[in-house]
C-alpha cells in the first residue's frame, strides 16, 4: 500500500512537459502583444509630438513673420515648455529639421525651420518610415 500512495503524489513527466509547453505558448503570445502595443503607443506619442512641434513653428511664424532658426528658439520664446524626446530614438537631439527655401528677394536672410520630423529611419505600422511622417 505504501508504494502506490507514493506514486500518486507526483506528476508524470508528460504532465509536466504539457504544462510547461502551455505556459511557454501563453508567455510568447503575451510578449508579442505587449511589444505591438508599446510600439503603437510610441507611434501615438510621436504623432502628437510632431503635431505640437509643427504647430509651434506655425505660431512662431504667425507672431514674428518668420520661422525660427533652431528648435531651441521655440523653448526660449516660450512656445514650448521643453523640447520633447523623440519616442523612437529616445533623444531630444535627433529631431530632423527642414529649412524653408531661401528668399530670392533677400538672399542674405537666414532660413528658418518650417517642418520637424523624427530622426528614426525605422518603419511604422503603416509601412511609412518615421522620418517621413
Amino acid at each position: 500500500m505504501a508504494i502506490s500512495k507514493a506514486r500518486q503524489r507526483g506528476f508524470t513527466l508528460i504532465e509536466l512537459l504539457t504544462v510547461m509547453t502551455i505556459l511557454a505558448v501563453l508567455a510568447t503570445v503575451g510578449i508579442v502583444g505587449y511589444r505591438r502595443h508599446t510600439k503603437a503607443a510610441r507611434e501615438a506619442v510621436l504623432k502628437e509630438d510632431l503635431f505640437q512641434l509643427n504647430h509651434c513653428l506655425e505660431q512662431y511664424q504667425a507672431d514674428r513673420g518668420k520661422y525660427p532658426t533652431s528648435i531651441a528658439q521655440l523653448r526660449e520664446q516660450k512656445y514650448l515648455r521643453d523640447i520633447p524626446v523623440d519616442p523612437m530614438t529616445q533623444s531630444k537631439d535627433t529631431w530632423v529639421t527642414e529649412f524653408e527655401a531661401p528668399d530670392p528677394d533677400n538672399p542674405d536672410a537666414e532660413a528658418g525651420i518650417f517642418r520637424i520630423r523624427s530622426g528614426s529611419t525605422d518603419t511604422g505600422e503603416n509601412k511609412v518610415p518615421y522620418n517621413e511622417w
